[in-house]
C-alpha cells in the first residue's frame, strides 16, 4: 500500500519541479540543501553590506503614491528629519513611501540605504539610496531590515507594509526584540485597523497594554522625536568613529563595490 501510495506521488512531485513556485514546493534533497546555501548566501550577502551603515531606522510604506501626494511628502519629511537626528534610513528600497523616504533622508546628507525585492512585476530599486542589495526571499529581506533597524515608522500601505507591521508588533509583543519605538502615520488611513486591535483587547486575544507598544500619529515631528528619544535612550547610542572593515570577511572589497550584485 504503502509502495503504490509512493508512486502516485511522483507524477505530482514531477509537475511541481517544473513550475516555477516563489518558495519551490517540496523537492529533491539535492535541491533543498542547494536551497538552504542559496539562503545562506542571501544571508550573508545583507550582513557583509549593511554592517556599516549605522543605526537604522526603517520606514514601510506603499510603493504606490507619486510624487504630489500628501503621504509622499511625509515620508520624505520623515526621511528628512530622521537623517538630521543621525539616523541611516532604510526602506525596502523601492517606489513610493520608500523613495520618499531615502529621497528625504539623501536630500538632507544623511545615509540612506535599502534592501529590495526581486518580484514578478520586476520590482527596481529607486536611485535615493547610498547603499542597497537585493533579495529573493522576502523573509530573508524582513529578517536583515529588522536586524538592522532601531525603530519602526509604518506609513499607510497595503499587504506587504501590514506584514512587516504585524512582524514589528508580534516581536515586541513577545519581547523576542526589546523596546524597539513603533510609529504608526496616518490615524484617518489606520483608524479601522485600531479598531480591529482594540477588538482584541475586547474579546482578550491580547493584552490593553500591546495598544501602547505603538505610537499613533499626524505629526512628522512627534514621530521623529519619539523614535530619536526612545531609540536613543534606550539602546544607549551614541556618535562613534566608524570601525574598519575587513579583507577577511570581505567587507574591505563590499565597501569598494568589488563585489558583485552589491552597491
Amino acid at each position: 500500500m504503502f509502495e503504490r501510495s509512493k508512486l502516485l506521488l511522483r507524477p505530482f512531485r514531477f509537475i511541481m519541479a517544473r513550475k516555477n513556485y516563489y518558495l519551490e514546493g517540496p523537492r529533491s534533497r539535492w535541491e533543498e540543501l542547494k536551497f538552504t546555501f542559496r539562503i545562506l548566501g542571501e544571508t550573508i550577502k545583507g550582513f557583509r553590506t549593511l554592517h556599516f551603515v549605522g543605526p537604522c531606522v526603517s520606514v514601510f510604506g506603499s510603493a504606490r503614491f507619486k510624487e504630489d501626494h500628501k503621504w509622499y511628502n511625509d515620508a520624505r519629511k520623515t526621511g528628512q528629519l530622521l537623517a538630521e537626528k543621525g539616523f541611516t534610513v532604510m526602506t525596502g528600497g523601492g517606489p513610493g513611501i520608500m523613495e520618499a523616504a531615502n529621497r528625504g533622508a539623501m536630500e538632507a546628507g544623511g545615509r540612506s540605504v535599502g534592501c529590495n525585492i526581486t518580484l514578478p512585476m520586476e520590482q527596481t530599486h529607486n536611485p535615493y539610496m547610498d547603499k542597497w542589495v537585493t533579495f529573493n526571499y522576502f523573509f530573508i529581506r524582513k529578517f536583515i531590515m529588522f536586524k538592522y533597524s532601531y525603530a519602526f515608522i509604518i506609513m499607510p500601505g497595503g499587504m506587504g507594509t501590514m506584514d512587516e507591521m504585524f512582524e514589528a508588533l508580534t516581536l515586541v509583543q513577545t519581547h523576542k526584540v526589546e523596546h524597539f519605538p513603533i510609529v504608526l502615520f496616518g490615524k484617518e488611513y489606520w483608524k479601522n485597523l485600531m479598531g480591529m486591535l482594540q477588538t482584541m483587547v475586547d474579546e482578550g486575544t491580547i493584552n490593553a497594554d500591546d495598544l501602547e507598544l505603538v505610537l499613533y500619529t499626524d505629526d512628522v515631528n512627534e514621530a521623529v522625536e519619539h523614535v530619536a528619544k526612545h531609540a536613543v535612550e534606550r539602546f544607549g547610542l551614541k556618535r562613534v568613529k566608524q570601525p574598519k572593515p575587513s579583507k577577511v570577511l570581505l567587507e574591505y572589497f563590499i565597501r569598494k563595490g568589488r563585489l558583485p550584485n552589491v552597491r
